[in-house]
C-alpha cells in the first residue's frame, strides 16, 4: 500500500498559526496538493511569530505550495474563484466572518463547484459562543482541562497545542467522511470541528468517572490513581524515571527484580486495590529503594521485569531518540526565522502513522517561500502568462 493515499485530492489552505496548517499538513503528508493561500503582500503571520510561537511555521507547513494572493481585492477574489472549480476541499480556520468579508465564504464558493468540501475550523461549533474568538489556551481553561493539569489552585496549560492539533485531527476525520459520502451523492457540503468541543471531548473520561464514584474530579497531580505505582522516581545522580506498575503480575516481577522481598510478602499489598490504600507510606518506601541506583540500572531492571516505564525526557531529546531515528520517525525539515537562506535543516516528527508493510509519510516539499508557487499554480488554473505577470505588476499577487 501507498503513504501517499490521498494522492490526486487539491486543498485550498485558507489558514494561520497551528489549527488549520496542522489540518493542511495531515493531508499533505498522505498525498494531497495543498495549496497554501496567503495574503498578500506579508503572507502568513505566522512567520514572522517569535518565542514559543517561533517554529509554528516550519513546522506545519511542509510539504505545500504558496500563492500569496490580495483577497481584499476583487480581482484577488475573482483569480480565487476560478481557483476553487476544480479545488476538492478548502480548508479555513480564520474568525468567524472574515472568510465571508474576503468574498470566499462557504455561500460564495460552493455554487462555483457543488463537490466542494468546505473545512471551518473554528474555536466553537454552533450554539451561544460561536461567535466568540478562541484560541487553545483559553478552552483548555474553559473545560477544566487546566484545572486537571496544574496542582491544586494553579491550573496549567498543557506544554503543547493539544487542542489545535486535535481540532484539526477531528477536522480532517470530518473531510474524510464528506468525502466518503461525496462517492455517493456526488455533492460538497460544508463541514467543522472546533476547539471547545475537541477539548470538552477529552473531559469525557473525567465527566464519566464523576459520575461513577460521585466524587468530584481532582487536579491529576492530586488525582485518585488506577495504578498504586504510576509515579516518577528519583534515581541516583539526580537522575529521573517513570514507572508504571499496571497489574498485580508486573508488580511480582517488579518486586522480584529489585530484591524487595519484604513488600512481596506483605499482605497489605497482595493486590492493586489494595496497595492503592497503601500508597501514603510504600510509594516513599519504593522512592527510597529505587534512589540507591544509577539511573541506567533502573532502566535496565524495568525493562528486564518488563514494565512500562520512560525517562523524564524533554523535546530536545527527541532530535537524537534512537527509536525515532531507526524507523523513519523524523524528517529534514528546513527551519528558518523569518523563511529566509539563514535556517538549518533538522529532524522534526514524522506523521504518525504507518501503511501496509510499515511504510511512513515522508516530506517532498520543505515548508515554501512565500508566493513561491504562484505562477505555477495560477498556470495549472488556466491562467496566462500575460494575466500572471498582470496580477504581479498590480500587487494581486506576491513573491518573497
Amino acid at each position: 500500500m501507498s503513504a501517499t493515499p490521498l494522492a490526486g485530492l487539491r486543498i485550498l489552505e485558507f489558514t494561520h498559526t497551528v489549527m488549520g496548517p496542522t489540518a493542511g499538513l495531515l493531508f499533505a503528508e498522505l498525498g494531497a496538493d495543498v495549496i497554501k493561500i496567503e495574503p498578500a503582500p506579508k503572507g502568513d503571520h505566522t512567520r514572522g511569530l517569535g518565542g514559543f510561537a517561533a517554529g509554528f511555521f516550519a513546522a506545519f507547513n511542509r510539504n505545500k505550495r504558496s500563492l500569496a494572493i490580495d483577497l481584499k481585492s476583487k480581482e484577488g477574489q475573482a483569480a480565487m474563484h476560478r481557483l476553487v472549480r476544480d479545488a476538492d476541499v478548502v480548508i479555513e480556520n480564520f474568525g468567524p466572518g472574515t472568510m465571508e468579508r474576503l468574498g470566499c465564504g462557504y455561500e460564495h464558493l460552493a455554487p462555483l463547484n457543488d463537490r466542494l468540501i468546505y473545512l471551518a475550523l473554528k474555536g466553537y461549533l454552533a450554539g451561544p459562543y460561536e461567535h466568540r474568538p478562541a484560541l487553545d489556551e483559553v478552552v483548555q481553561f474553559q473545560t477544566g482541562m487546566a484545572f486537571m493539569t496544574g496542582p491544586i489552585g494553579r491550573p496549567l496549560r498543557a506544554g503543547a497545542s493539544v487542542i489545535d492539533i486535535m481540532g484539526a485531527v477531528f477536522g480532517v476525520v470530518a473531510v474524510q467522511a464528506a468525502l466518503r459520502e461525496r462517492d455517493t451523492t456526488g455533492k460538497g457540503q460544508r463541514v467543522s470541528s472546533a476547539l471547545f468541543e475537541s477539548a470538552a471531548f477529552l473531559m469525557s473520561t473525567h465527566m464519566a468517572g464523576m459520575t461513577a464514584t460521585g466524587l468530584e474530579a481532582r487536579p491529576m497531580p492530586a488525582r485518585r490513581g488506577a495504578w498504586a505505582v504510576y509515579e516518577v522516581f528519583n534515581t541516583a545522580g539526580d537522575g529521573q524515571l517513570f514507572i508504571g506498575v499496571t497489574s498485580d503480575q508486573q508488580w511480582n516481577r517488579f518486586v522480584e527484580e529489585f530484591g524487595l522481598q519484604t513488600l512481596a510478602a506483605d499482605p497489605r499489598l497482595a493486590t492493586n486495590v489494595l496497595r492503592l490504600a497503601e500508597r501514603e507510606w510504600l510509594i516513599p518506601a519504593l522512592q527510597a529503594e529505587i534512589a540507591k541506583y544509577p539511573q541506567k540500572e533502573v532502566e535496565a531492571r524495568c525493562e528486564r521485569c518488563n514494565v512500562s516505564w520512560a525517562p523524564v525526557g524533554q523535546p530536545g531529546d527527541l532530535f537524537t531518540d534512537p527509536h525515532l531515528l531507526a524507523t523513519g520517525g523524523l524528517v529534514d525539515v528546513y527551519i528558518s526565522r523569518f523563511g529566509g537562506g539563514d535556517g538549518k535543516t533538522v529532524g522534526l516528527p514524522a506523521l504518525p502513522i504507518e501503511f501496509g508493510d510499515r511504510a511512513r509519510p515522508g516530506l517532498v516539499r520543505q515548508p515554501p517561500r512565500m508566493g513561491e508557487h504562484n505562477a505555477e499554480v495560477l498556470a495549472e488554473a488556466g491562467f496566462s502568462a500575460e494575466e500572471i505577470a498582470g496580477l504581479a505588476e498590480r500587487g494581486v499577487i506576491v513573491e518573497g
